[in-house]
């Protein structure tokens, strides 16, 4: 079986205002993609780029990433599910309402990083 060699890089040399002007007319792709794009295919639509979403709301994200610090979530939901797994998880109104609470928090936060992140909560 041949091996393909990759051809060699090709260096250029720009300004700093060379530069700027082609990362503006990127405008958030990869350079390497963008001068590809326009000097093998300007005919064609550009190149897909990955979504790069902003954040809507960083105030909402960092109370959310605030919260799940302060919880014990993942930790009591281990023990939980071990318990559970064991058969030894008494259901009491005290554990009922517990989870309930906690299902609740966790809706709770899932709604603040739908919203802050500006997505649609589907149904």
């Amino acid at each position: 079986m041949s091996e393909r060699k990759r051809p060699s890089p090709f260096c250029l040399r720009l300004t700093f205002e060379q530069r700027a002007r082609l990362e503006a007319d990127a405008a958030g792709m990869s350079l390497a993609a963008y001068i590809h794009w326009r000097l093998f295919d300007p005919d064609q639509p550009p190149p897909r780029q990955r979504g790069k979403a902003p954040v809507k709301d960083q105030e909402a994200i960092a109370r959310v990433i605030g919260l799940l610090g302060q919880s014990r979530i993942a930790n009591n939901l281990n023990q939980l599910a071990r318990q559970a797994n064991l058969g030894t998880l008494p259901v009491t109104p005290d554990t009922e309402a517990a989870l309930t609470e906690a299902a609740a928090n966790i809706a709770a936060m899932r709604a603040m990083l739908v919203k802050a992140l500006g997505l649609d909560a589907g149904p």
